[in-house]
């Protein structure tokens, strides 16, 4: 567990965008970064601060993933065929917790995760209650039977702030999930802009 579970909501200052498109962000009202000098930095960014500004929004945009993991990530998105950047952004919206927020089972990707931590969810019938495991396609993703009287998970389904892409199949009645196919980046819908090749950039300096 990283510390940005409990900061969470500076993150879009501090980043100087409205990273997950919600109404309720800091950012909407005080578009700067935090702290006393927030209002005063305004010096243009080196190429490397580019670069590592693009791996920061990435990373944090999944949650509660550290250096380490999201180095992982790279790491098998490298050793993959193809384009990197595609295959990054393949590997991180195959995890478990992306999909569970995608279908709108959870109102952010931060409550995917503890929805996935406290056993409510199964993959192909098994329970799984990690959020990195990578799912394949056509798999099956449900709340477990005894879960699916939960009151946020019905909250979630019912926001209107986002939409279910369609590489996933969602039947919000019996909340269950299929995972279609892996996405193309241009698929995955990022409410703000996202440039995985300037992480790729970042990583292979």
């Amino acid at each position: 567990m990283t510390k940005r579970l409990n900061s969470k909501h500076k993150v879009d200052r501090r980043l100087k965008v409205n990273l997950w498109g919600r109404p309720k962000s800091p950012f909407n009202t005080r578009g700067y970064p935090p702290g006393q000098h927030g209002q005063s930095k305004s010096s243009k960014p080196s190429d490397y601060g580019v670069q590592l500004n693009a791996k920061q929004k990435l990373k944090s945009y999944y949650g509660n993933m550290n250096e380490r993991q999201f180095r992982n990530v790279y790491k098998k998105a490298m050793m993959k065929k193809g384009n990197s950047a595609e295959n990054l952004i393949g590997l991180l919206e195959r995890r478990l917790d992306a999909i569970v927020y995608r279908a709108k089972l959870a109102t952010t990707i931060f409550s995917a995760r503890q929805l996935i931590n406290h056993s409510h969810v199964k993959v192909n019938g098994k329970k799984v209650n990690i959020s990195s495991y990578l799912v394949k396609e056509e798999d099956s993703i449900e709340i477990r039977d005894k879960s699916k009287k939960l009151a946020f998970i019905d909250v979630a389904l019912a926001n209107k702030e986002r939409e279910v892409p369609e590489y996933l199949q969602v039947d919000e009645k019996n909340k269950k999930v299929k995972f279609v196919r892996v996405p193309k980046f241009e698929e995955v819908p990022y409410p703000v802009i996202m440039e995985p090749n300037l992480v790729i950039e970042y990583y292979s300096r």
